[in-house]
C-alpha cells in the first residue's frame, strides 16, 4: 500500500470517529490546540524563518514570501482563530423539519460531516492550523498538502495539534500533513476517491486548474481574486478614497485585495486627483485607460482587454466609466466572482448593485478585505469559494458539512 493511500484510509478511519464527537468534546480539544499553538510559538517562528529564508535565496516572488512568513503576531492569529471556531455553535448534528406528510412520516434534515477534505495548497502554512480546527470542528478529517515551501512549518503546526489529539485519545491522523511535496504523489492523493470526499484548492490559478482538470475527487474551486471598487456619481469621496487605500494596500498578495478601480465619469475629474496622490504616496503602479491616464503621472495606458488581472502586489488598473451599467458590465467582463464594492450614498443603487453583481461577495461602503472567515464572524476559513456548488464566499463551518433526509415513521410502507 503505498503512503498515500495508507493516509487516506487512516483519515476516512478516523473521520468516522470523528462525526460522532459530541460538542464539548471538540471544545476542550480545540482549547487545547490553542493553547498549544501558544506554548510552541517559538519553535514555529525558528523553523519558519529557515523556510523564509530558502525562499529568499530561491527568488520566490514577494506575494508567495509574504504568505510563507510566521510571525508572532501570525501565530496568535491562528490561536485566535481556533478559539472563535470553540464559540461558534457545531453545526452537525442540527435538524430541521420539512413537512409531515399525510401518510403520518416526519420529513427532516440533518447537518452531518462531509468525510475526509483534502486540501491543496501554497506557501499558507496558517492554513495547517485554520483547516484542521474548522474541520476538526465540523466532524471532518482533513489531508494537507502544502508546497514544499512551508512542509516544514506546516508539519511543525500539524505535530502540535497531533499531539493534543493523542492526548484526548483521538486518532492524529484526523490532522494529516502529507510529508513529502512530491507532485506525483499530489497526483495519486487527487485520485483516492474511495477515501476522500472533497478536495479545496487555495493557491494561483495554475494550481487551481491543474487540481479541477486532474482530480478524480469533487473540487471546490477558487480561481483568483480580481476585486473591484466601483466609485458612483453619488458617493462620498472622502470613503470612497478610504476603501481604496486599505483594499489595495493593506496587505496585498492576498485574494480579496483590490486589482481593480472603475470611477464614474461625473466624479471623475474630483476623485482620480485625490486618488492619484494616495497611490503615488504608496508606490502603487497604475495601469489605466486613456481617460483615466490623465490623472496619474507615469501611468501606462492600456487597452480594454487588458483588465482582469490579478496583481498580488502595489499595483492596480484604473478606469472610467460613463455609467452605472458600464461599471456593472465592466465588472461582469474582468471580475473573478470573488469581491466586489461600490461606494455610493444613493441607496437603491447600492441595492440594486448588490442583486446584479455576481461575486461571492457584494459590499457597500467596506472595504473588500473584509470578505474573509474571520471578519464575517465564521472563524477561521478553509478557503473562499468562486463557484456555487456546494459553496459560495469563505467556507465556514457550515460549508463544511451536508444535509441528510431522516425519515421518521411508525411502521408505514409504500402502496
Amino acid at each position: 500500500m503505498s503512503i498515500i493511500t495508507e493516509l487516506s484510509q487512516q483519515a476516512k478511519d478516523a473521520a468516522r470517529k470523528l462525526a460522532v464527537l459530541d460538542e464539548s468534546t471538540k471544545n476542550a480539544v480545540l482549547t487545547d490546540m490553542a493553547e498549544a499553538i501558544r506554548a510552541n510559538k517559538d519553535a514555529i517562528v525558528e523553523v519558519n524563518k529557515k523556510e523564509v529564508a530558502r525562499a529568499k535565496d530561491n527568488n520566490l516572488d514577494e506575494a508567495m514570501i509574504d504568505r510563507l512568513i510566521l510571525d508572532d503576531a501570525r501565530i496568535e492569529d491562528m490561536a485566535a482563530g481556533i478559539e472563535t471556531i470553540i464559540n461558534l455553535d457545531d453545526p452537525v448534528g442540527q435538524e430541521r423539519l420539512l413537512t409531515n406528510r399525510d401518510n403520518g412520516l416526519e420529513i427532516k434534515k440533518m447537518r452531518i460531516p462531509l468525510g475526509v477534505v483534502c486540501m491543496i495548497y501554497e506557501a499558507r502554512p496558517n492554513v495547517t492550523a485554520d483547516a484542521g480546527a474548522l474541520c476538526f470542528k465540523s466532524g471532518n478529517a482533513v489531508i494537507l498538502r502544502g508546497g514544499k515551501e512551508a512542509l516544514d512549518s506546516s508539519l511543525a503546526i500539524a505535530k502540535i495539534m497531533q499531539d493534543v489529539l493523542e492526548k484526548h485519545n483521538l486518532p492524529k491522523a484526523a490532522v494529516t500533513v502529507v510529508p513529502d511535496p512530491d507532485r506525483a504523489l499530489m497526483q495519486e492523493l487527487m485520485e483516492q476517491e474511495d477515501y476522500i470526499d472533497v478536495i479545496i484548492p487555495r493557491g494561483g490559478e495554475g494550481l487551481i486548474k491543474y487540481v479541477t482538470d486532474n482530480a478524480k475527487v469533487p473540487v471546490i474551486q477558487h480561481f483568483k481574486g480580481v476585486c473591484h471598487l466601483y466609485v458612483d456619481k453619488d458617493a462620498d469621496l472622502d470613503k470612497a478614497l478610504n476603501l481604496l487605500i486599505n483594499g489595495k494596500t493593506q496587505r496585498t498578495g492576498v485574494c480579496n485585495a483590490l486589482e481593480g478601480l472603475i470611477v464614474h465619469k461625473a466624479v471623475a475629474a474630483d476623485f482620480l486627483p485625490k486618488a492619484a496622490a494616495a497611490m503615488a504616496e504608496r508606490s502603487v503602479k497604475i495601469n489605466a485607460d486613456k481617460r483615466a491616464s490623465e490623472y496619474f503621472e507615469g501611468a501606462t495606458v492600456i487597452g480594454d482587454d487588458e483588465f482582469g488581472e490579478e496583481y498580488l502586489t502595489l499595483e492596480l488598473a484604473v478606469g472610467i466609466v460613463d455609467d452605472f451599467d458600464a461599471a456593472l458590465n465592466h465588472i461582469a467582463r474582468f471580475g473573478s466572482n470573488h469581491t466586489e464594492v461600490i461606494c455610493t450614498e444613493n441607496k437603491e443603487t447600492a441595492s440594486l448593485f448588490q442583486r446584479a453583481v455576481d461575486a461571492s461577495g457584494v459590499c457597500v461602503n467596506a472595504s473588500s478585505r473584509f470578505n474573509d472567515g474571520s471578519q464575517l464572524g465564521l472563524g477561521a476559513e478553509i478557503g473562499i469559494a468562486t463557484t456555487k456548488l456546494h459553496a459560495y464566499g469563505p467556507m465556514g463551518l457550515e460549508s463544511l458539512t451536508a444535509e441528510k433526509y431522516l425519515v421518521n415513521g411508525d411502521g408505514q410502507i409504500r402502496e
